[in-house]
């Protein structure tokens, strides 16, 4: 395990594959931007709340719709370039998956919570890795703060953004319609 950040910094992957075999020994969690592994912050309470909520909901959706996909929570790697990889706050994933497998590789939609430490990552790095990937078609940024979706969605070549804090969203394909309130904790 490593104990120190300072050790952390001196590590470096040159594939994926190598730093999941590393991962798998390592008592916390990690993400690995450009061969280096990066440490996931602990989460707030906010936080945690959203992401289960946001996979309860893209959950019910999938069911409601009756495709063949199934939401998975974080956990999972996402693979972006042959030397970084990230954990996604939920992934709707339509194809087949190795039970044993630690990779999601082909999700539908992505899901990122913003927390302090990951806004910049989020809206800009994981933004362009994400669709790097073939079959990525939505990926959605949920920030707790303002209540806000800020959906990234895949139109041939190009990528349009729109901002969503009611009504439904439409996850199309995979054909899923979503409740932006069921995606946060109720307001107090």
């Amino acid at each position: 395990m490593v104990d120190a950040v300072g050790k952390l910094d001196e590590i470096r992957f040159d594939t994926v594959e190598e730093y999941l075999d590393w991962a798998m020994e390592q008592s916390g969690r990690f993400e690995l931007e450009d061969g280096r592994p990066v440490a996931m912050s602990p989460e707030r309470v906010g936080h945690a709340r959203t992401k289960f909520r946001t996979a309860m909901a893209l959950h019910k959706a999938v069911e409601d719709a009756g495709v063949p996909c199934e939401v998975l929570p974080d956990g999972l790697t996402v693979q972006t370039a042959s030397d970084t990889a990230f954990e996604p706050d939920a992934i709707v994933h339509c194809a087949t998956l190795d039970e044993n497998s630690v990779i999601a590789d082909a999700p539908i939609i992505l899901v990122e919570v913003i927390s302090p430490s990951s806004q910049s990552i989020d809206t800009i790095r994981k933004l362009s890795g994400y669709f790097t990937i073939p079959s990525v078609i939505h990926y959605l940024i949920l920030d707790t703060e303002k209540r806000l979706v800020i959906h990234h969605e895949r139109k041939g070549e190009r990528i349009e953004t729109r901002f969503v804090s009611e009504g439904a969203l439409t996850l199309d394909p995979p054909g899923l319609t979503v409740p932006v309130e069921a995606m946060f904790a109720p307001e107090e």
